[in-house]
Order: C-alpha cells, then sequence, then structure tokens
C-alpha cells in the first residue's frame, strides 16, 4: 500500500501527529532532565509512550534531534510568556517586578527546564548552539527588558548604565539558584529555598533587589 499523498492528509491525521509529537517530548523532556542526555534512553520514552522508538526517529530524526528539539521547546515556553506579558499599561516599577515575577513563577513550576538548562551547560551548549531557531530563544525577554528599561530612564526613574541583558542575567540567577540548587542548600544550610512561604518572600524580594540597584544614584549629585 502506498502513502498517501501529503495533501491528503485529514485535519484528524495532523491532530494525532501533533499529539503524538507532544506526548514525545513530554516523556523525553522527563527522561533528559533526569538522565541527562548520554543516560537518556529512546527506549525508555518510547515505554512511556503510546508510539515505538522506530516512530520517534520518524519524528525527530535522531536521539540528538530529539534533544535539541526538546531544548528548543522548553526555552520557547518562557520567551512566550515574556512575549505575552501586557506590561506596557504598567509603570516601569511595577512592569519590572511583573517581569521578575513571571520568571519566578514559571522557574520554580518547571524543575526540568533547569535541570536540563544545566546539564546543556555541562555539554557547553554544543546541541543548543545548532538550533537553527537560536536568535528567536533571546529576542523576548531582552526586548521586553529594554523597553521597560527606556521608559524608566525617560521618566527618571532609572540609572542608565546597565543593559537588558545584565538586569535578565540578575533575575536568572536568583530565579534558577533557588531551584537549581534546593536540595544541596537544604542539606548544608537546613532550609528549603521552595518552601510555599519562604518562596512568597523571595518572590517579592527579586523586585525589590532589581528596584534598589536601578534607582541607585538616580537624582544624586
Amino acid at each position: 500500500m502506498t502513502a498517501a499523498p501529503a495533501d491528503d492528509v485529514t485535519p484528524e491525521r495532523q491532530r494525532d501527529a501533533e499529539r503524538t509529537r507532544a506526548e514525545i517530548l513530554d516523556a523525553a523532556t522527563e527522561e533528559f532532565a533526569s538522565r541527562g542526555y548520554a543516560g537518556g534512553r529512546v527506549d525508555e520514552i518510547a515505554a512511556k509512550t503510546r508510539t515505538t522508538k522506530r516512530m520517534i526517529y520518524y519524528y525527530f530524526g535522531s536521539k540528538q534531534e530529539l534533544y535539541l528539539a526538546v531544548l528548543e521547546r522548553a526555552y520557547a515556553g518562557i520567551r512566550r510568556l515574556e512575549q505575552e506579558l501586557d506590561v506596557d499599561h504598567l509603570d516601569p516599577a511595577r512592569a519590572l517586578r511583573a517581569l521578575a515575577e513571571l520568571t519566578f513563577d514559571h522557574h520554580q513550576s518547571h524543575p526540568a527546564f533547569i535541570r536540563l538548562v544545566s546539564i546543556e551547560n555541562i555539554h557547553h551548549a554544543e546541541h543548543l548552539r545548532t538550533s537553527p531557531i537560536l536568535p528567536t530563544l533571546a529576542a523576548p525577554a531582552v526586548d521586553v527588558l529594554s523597553g521597560i528599561l527606556e521608559r524608566g530612564r525617560a521618566a527618571g526613574l532609572f540609572r542608565d548604565d546597565v543593559d537588558a541583558l545584565d538586569v535578565h542575567m540578575v533575575i536568572s540567577a536568583f530565579c534558577v539558584f533557588r531551584t537549581a540548587n534546593r536540595y544541596t542548600f537544604e542539606a548544608i544550610f537546613g532550609r528549603d529555598m521552595l518552601d510555599a512561604e519562604r518562596s512568597a518572600q523571595h518572590r517579592r524580594m527579586i523586585g525589590e533587589l532589581l528596584l534598589e540597584y536601578l534607582t541607585a544614584h538616580v537624582g544624586r549629585a
């Protein structure tokens, strides 16, 4: 039996293909986040989905391409949220808090993302660097922050000697650390950084730290 031409693919079959692909990516995310790229097994991913190893390679080509697709989807998720964040109607200080809080909430609720980022850093980003969508993984975060900082400077609120990427780094450092180092921090200091009450305090803290720095020296001789 010959395969149906691409034009004959029905909407239902297309939806089935999209669901299957999403299921594979869900299972692969957990597998690679738990075991790393080298330790992740395509057989295990297939066993956790309604498909086969052969079908996984049909959709993604290879283990490396599947891992890259997992990374791309993980980064695209937070970038999409940043893009959708409506801060234009907020004053610059509140807008900055909103962006920091969005990052905080995302990273706390997506520990697999943090593990994937840590694993890819072990590999010196060798897989991520090959991504054809790499430029789109930076623009949303920098663009939103640049707009907030420009409005803050124009209003005489923010200092002008720091750029959007510096601010993004500070937000990421704070939010990633809490999840990436949760267990070692608790083992050494006896404090769970993701405890609900502690999390609420940290969520306020990141905004206050940013604003304290960005408003320092403004209007001073």
